[in-house]
């Protein structure tokens, strides 16, 4: 990881809010911009299966009710996850991180891919979410970056496949946040952009660490941000901002 080898620009869930987050018609949306790498959720049903998907509950990104984790990838992989976006979209699946994998391999792309556990079975879904990239990326140069808000999860990826980089997410800071990335043996620590500045990303590269940062919509904060050596930028603006280019432009 000396050599960073993600690009700088991330698409958050696939491509933002301009398509059903975490489906894969919003990573192919996202690449039709140029985007090369993405950001997305990760959690498990409750038969262990990997799956994309942000919340704890289905009522806000399917027509169902009740927690995601408890239901078994039989019936997640049937729901809607595309209707309430638009109609445009109705009937897109939820996908396995398995079928996304398939995906950015054959097209070349770079992820993050977040942790997000249901509430209680943090360090769980960190080991079989890491199980399953040792095995989905296995001889591949790159390898997904895993982050997680929740230590216990990157815990988990550290104790089944440690070769695997991992990040810190942070949205405020909290006591030992700093340390317990340092701990965790992270190679980077990606904390809310409005908290970032020179002065932490000097000492994140004094310890050996990148920043990241999210969710980076406007152009005077990518400016600032950049200006500052962040090695990345999560956003939901794949419309607005160029992946590919040198300065951004309002």
């Amino acid at each position: 990881m000396q050599d960073w080898p993600y690009p700088l620009w991330l698409a958050h869930r696939g491509a933002g809010k301009l398509a059903p987050e975490n489906t894969l018609a919003a990573f192919r949306l996202g690449a039709s911009y140029g985007y090369r790498a993405f950001e997305c959720d990760v959690k498990l049903s409750a038969d262990g299966v990997p799956f994309l998907m942000h919340d704890a509950t289905l009522e806000r990104t399917t027509p169902e009710r009740g927690v995601a984790g408890e239901r078994p990838w039989s019936e997640l992989s049937r729901l809607d996850a595309g209707g309430w976006h638009s109609r445009a979209y109705a009937g897109e699946p939820p996908p396995s991180l398995e079928s996304l994998a398939t995906w950015l391999l054959r097209n070349g792309f770079h992820l993050d891919l977040e942790i997000k556990p249901t509430p209680g079975t943090a360090r769980r879904t960190g080991q079989v979410v890491a199980e399953h990239c040792r095995r989905l990326w296995a001889a591949q140069a790159v390898p997904p970056l895993l982050s997680s808000f929740k230590a216990e999860a990157l815990a988990g990826a550290r104790d089944v496949a440690p070769e695997l980089p991992r990040a810190l997410l942070v949205d405020e800071f909290w006591d030992g946040w700093y340390e317990a990335a340092l701990e965790l043996g992270c190679v980077a620590i990606i904390p809310n952009y409005m908290t970032v500045d020179a002065a932490l990303v000097e000492r994140a590269r004094a310890d050996g660490l990148r920043v990241l940062c999210y969710t980076v919509n406007d152009p005077p904060e990518a400016r600032r941000l950049l200006a500052a050596g962040v090695a990345g930028l999560i956003t939901d603006a794949v419309d607005r901002f160029s992946p590919d280019a040198a300065r951004v432009i309002d």
